[in-house]
């Protein structure tokens, strides 16, 4: 199988950045099942048709990882609590 590019976006690494080592290990687990799976995640409509949102939960926090993709490469737009998430994402 290829090797699949992922970049990250400037919002997705200060949002990266601002979290705990242990955070940082669920997120990787969440970007290692969008590697694997891409649709694992659900995709947007209107203005942010595909983009792909999977949301998963860091303790009891639920946090939403934003990425668009195609067979080479993911590419992580954003990631965060659901307040203003969408409203930051169309920017």
């Amino acid at each position: 199988m290829a090797e699949i590019i992922i970049k990250q976006m400037p919002a997705f690494k200060k949002a990266y950045k601002k979290l705990h080592a242990n955070e940082q290990s669920k997120v990787n687990d969440a970007i290692r099942a969008i590697v694997q799976n891409p649709k694992i995640g659900q995709e947007k409509k209107g203005d942010l048709a595909g983009v792909f949102v999977y949301k998963f939960k860091i303790f009891t926090k639920e946090i939403l990882l934003a990425y668009e993709w195609d067979p080479a490469r993911r590419l992580l737009l954003a990631l965060g609590v659901h307040e203003n998430f969408y409203r930051d994402l169309k920017k």
